[in-house]
């Protein structure tokens, strides 16, 4: 997941983000936000031969059902009102949909349900941050839209001087169903044990913004975490927390579909392609700060190792 917050300003910012978290297993139950088909100046509005392509379910209801983690600021989380689904993935899908002419419902889901939410006719499409990885491939069809990768992240200072190329017997915090839980802490662990040190300890919680608190807090040394989410933790801590080294394994992001909907996909790049040429891709990114992730190789499942 390429997918943050903390105590006097981290009470105010924690609150606010496990509100718009982007996994409790209540909000996969609760409010879901609703959004008229998307435009901006620079949008041209509905695509009839897009609007063709678009499967009966969705064109029937007028409105497409998208499973989200909306605890991963700035991409998808909680706005104040603790109801309405806001973010980069938000404006940018919201975009993407004006070019179908169908209106978007954005439903938060714990972030490991909503591929199954997807399989089981449940949402339409899962956005919520999801790195493109051969696992997923296997059960999903992916459009690409976006690309990031994992960041360290400590308190300012580093004071337990976490060291990403060996935190052998650290306490790492990290959100469940990532690629950073899946995949990278486990791989580091082995590292460890082959080495003959200690292992990572490793703290796993379905919501973002409890990950973050976790360092803040101290009870945690780090955490990794997709590097827009690791800006905004620094960010909404008022620099309580730090980078730690840069970014690395960039890979892109991709919308969950079915695995039979690869013409839908297919439209999907089509949209995207139309809003990178008017420069509403672009502008939605920059407005989020997330401009270092954007791509123009929009693509249905992707080739990625």
């Amino acid at each position: 997941m390429f997918p943050t917050r903390a105590l006097a300003v981290a009470a105010a910012a924690t609150t606010a983000l496990a509100l718009g978290a982007c996994g409790s297993d209540s909000l996969s139950e609760g409010d879901s936000t609703t959004s008229a088909p998307a435009t901006s100046a620079a949008t041209s509005g509905p695509d009839e031969a897009l609007v063709a392509k678009l499967p009966e379910k969705i064109k029937s209801a007028g409105t497409i059902v998208i499973g989200t983690d909306a605890t991963y600021q700035p991409n998808e989380y909680l706005d104040t009102d603790g109801k309405t689904v806001v973010g980069m993935d938000v404006d940018l899908f919201n975009a993407v949909m004006s070019k179908f002419g169908v209106k978007t419902e954005w439903v938060p889901s714990a972030f490991d349900a909503i591929i199954l939410g997807v399989q089981s006719g449940k949402y339409d499409i899962g956005i919520s941050s999801f790195t493109i990885n051969p696992e997923r491939l296997e059960q999903a069809t992916m459009v690409s839209y976006f690309k990031a990768g994992t960041q360290w992240v400590t308190q300012k200072g580093n004071p337990k001087g976490v060291d990403p190329d060996d935190a052998c017997g650290k306490t790492v915090a990290v959100q469940k169903g990532t690629v950073q839980a899946d995949e990278d802490l486990p791989a580091r662990n082995k590292t460890c044990t082959d080495a003959g040190k200690p292992e990572i300890k490793v703290l796993v919680d379905a919501d973002q913004a409890k990950v973050t608190a976790t360092v803040q807090s101290g009870k945690a040394d780090a955490m990794l975490v997709d590097l827009p989410p690791a800006i905004a933790a620094v960010d909404l801590t008022g620099g309580a927390l730090e980078l730690v080294g840069e970014q690395y394994d960039s890979a892109p992001y991709g919308y969950v579909l079915k695995k039979e909907d690869t013409a839908f996909g297919e439209a999907i790049v089509e949209a995207l392609k139309q809003l990178k040429a008017e420069g509403t891709y672009d502008e939605i990114l920059t407005q989020w700060k997330t401009e270092g992730g954007a791509i123009d190789d929009f693509a249905v499942n992707p080739q990625v190792s």
